[in-house]
């Protein structure tokens, strides 16, 4: 018979394990449930100051669009060669925040990765909630936004249909099937977990609304292989989004005539760097979430040092980019491609360039040895430094371009205003407060899959037990690489 409750010692997590010891089937769905199953009046006092400064964020957010509906967009520092500002700059920023939940969702689960089973519904989450405040920017930029509907193909008197050569209309397919396609997935994976929130409810209008949420789930066999058919069909449709949606962004720029934008290395390169900011943003808000809530059997260190090694990864990649960027300037001898690498490096906007490249290349170097991926101080710092460099790259990208364009008499600089900074600033608070609601009502970790990586890890132990290593693993290894006599699995607790 399963333990309910963990092994009164805690286990050390030395970074070598999933999922951590002492831990049951009935642990785990207590541990997890209990989180949005406790009663309004017994929410963490934590909980609530921090949805009171997002709610206070979302409070600036409408303000600053309803301020922009009155006097339009001149109330931002965009002018004549810089037509494109802070707007855009935040648009694609907030783009790549959501890359990493779908490819922790997606591709992971192709790739059969099962340590994402941690973290996937928290970092699928994270992917709507910065899709939604991503898409608000190109509808704000229309200059009339309460007509956004004429950029939509559909019969009309007016003559007015979508220009299908522009990449910009090509962004609105891409994005609104990226955040379809990210909804579905997401709430597919939440079945099973309305059920189980359902059977352990005591409240008769919570399993009520859980019920319907769960859509009749049972966990009949009938049930879980149509569940897994769309499991696997949505990963297929997802795992090519991760990669055009971004795409489609970065031609945006590259279809352009503009030096700096017309490089052929743009969609891999902004791919490449989305994945790596959204890895930085999932590292920086799951660590102090997985400590606030007690998490840290289920998001071990073993979670971080993965994610940071995917991280360090990418960024490898995001400084290739920058080398073949400074490479094609030079090699071309275009005069006007030399003149933008000059003005990155002596212009009056070359601290943004100085920054990236401190904060993208050199922040991520320390990446490189366990101790500083296992330590958990160093990654928040590291985390939150990529953030704000990715931020830097696509100023970078967008402002210093446009700044110095081919016609002198038109060149000025740009500043952001006011209203700029605090419309960013509002879809902070847009972003966390859908957070908090979401950590609070739903179950951020993924229970049936705890469960499923909890079999797998007994399952594991038994075949080493044995001294049979596993079926389709090759002999004095398990499937992740590492050495079992050395390895620490949660499958050799008692518990049974």
């Amino acid at each position: 018979m399963q333990q309910a409750q963990r092994l009164n010692t805690p286990p050390v997590d030395t970074g070598d394990a999933y999922l951590l010891q002492g831990e049951t089937y009935t642990s785990i769905s207590d541990s997890i449930s209990n989180v949005p199953l406790t009663g309004p009046l017994k929410t963490p006092r934590g909980w609530f100051i921090g949805f009171t400064i997002a709610f206070a964020l979302l409070m600036v957010y409408f303000v600053s669009i309803a301020w922009l509906f009155i006097r339009g967009v001149g109330i931002w520092g965009i002018n004549i060669p810089v037509g494109w500002g802070m707007d855009i700059i935040n648009f694609v920023w907030w783009i790549g925040i959501g890359h990493a939940g779908t490819l922790i969702s997606a591709i992971l689960l192709l790739l059969n990765q099962s340590w994402r089973n941690s973290i996937n519904r928290f970092a699928e989450a994270m992917t709507l909630f910065a899709v939604a405040c991503a898409g608000m920017y190109p509808i704000l930029h229309l200059g009339r936004p309460w007509l956004f509907y004429w950029l939509t193909p559909y019969p009309n008197t007016m003559g007015m249909w979508p220009q299908f050569r522009s990449p910009l209309t090509w962004d609105v397919f891409a994005i609104s099937t990226y955040a379809l396609v990210s909804l579905v997935f997401w709430l597919v994976g939440l079945m099973p977990d309305f059920a189980t929130m359902r059977d352990r409810s005591t409240h008769p209008l919570g399993r009520t609304l859980w019920g319907i949420a769960a859509l009749g789930w049972r966990g009949s066999a009938k049930h879980w292989h149509r569940y897994e058919m769309a499991s696997l069909l949505l990963a297929g449709l997802s795992t090519p989004l991760v990669v055009s949606v971004h795409s489609i962004i970065s031609l945006d720029f590259a279809v352009s005539q503009l030096p700096g934008w017309q490089v052929t290395v743009f969609p891999p390169y902004f791919v490449a760097g989305a994945v790596f900011a959204g890895f930085a943003m999932v590292l920086l808000l799951m660590i102090p979430i997985r400590s606030w809530y007690g998490f840290q059997a289920y998001i071990t260190m073993r979670h971080l040092d993965v994610m940071a090694k995917i991280m360090l990864a990418t960024g490898m990649i995001v400084v290739y980019g920058y080398f073949m960027e400074v490479f094609a300037s030079v090699y071309s001898g275009n005069v006007y491609e030399e003149y933008l690498l000059e003005n990155r490096l002596f212009g009056p906007s070359a601290w943004a360039y100085y920054g990236l490249l401190f904060c993208n290349a050199i922040a991520i170097q320390p990446l490189w040895f366990k101790r500083v991926r296992q330590s958990i101080p160093a990654l928040i710092v590291i985390s939150a430094i990529v953030s704000v460099g990715m931020w830097l790259e696509r100023y970078v990208i967008i402002v210093i371009s446009l700044e110095r364009d081919f016609l002198p008499s038109s060149w000025a600089q740009y500043n952001p205003t006011f209203w700029d900074w605090s419309l960013y600033l509002g879809t902070f608070g847009l972003f966390f407060t859908l957070l908090f609601l979401f950590i609070r009502i739903l179950p951020m970790i993924n229970i049936f899959e705890m469960r499923l990586m909890l079999n797998q890890e007994r399952q594991r132990a038994a075949w080493y037990a044995e001294g049979t290593p596993k079926p389709g693993s090759h002999k004095g290894h398990d499937d992740h690489g590492s050495n079992p006599e050395k390895r620490t699995t949660g499958a050799t607790a008692a518990g049974d």
